[in-house]
């Protein structure tokens, strides 16, 4: 493969990666302000702050839970990515 190409792929794997690791916390991050939001809505409390304390009660749990499984597969690529300059050089 040519240097253009290796570069591509170098970049579209990285942009994999890193949506598969902010997916999992963003999406926890969206769910829990979709229900502090209906909550809001239902109680008729129109406070801005109120949504800011659950959400990072929950990013900081699921970042709790989720961080070996993180580790893994930033490691994983780490590991990929650095045979894959032990291969090309």
């Amino acid at each position: 493969m040519d240097d253009i190409t290796v570069a591509v792929e170098a970049a579209r794997k990285a942009l994999l990666v890193a949506l598969e690791l902010s997916a999992p916390v963003l999406a926890v991050g969206m769910l829990v302000g979709l229900i502090v939001s209906v909550v809001q809505a239902a109680t008729q409390i129109q406070d801005q702050t109120l949504s800011f304390v659950p959400k990072i009660l929950a990013i900081a749990t699921a970042l709790f839970f989720l961080l070996p499984w993180l580790l893994q597969v930033a490691t994983g690529y780490l590991e990929e990515a650095l045979l894959g300059l032990r291969i090309a050089s």
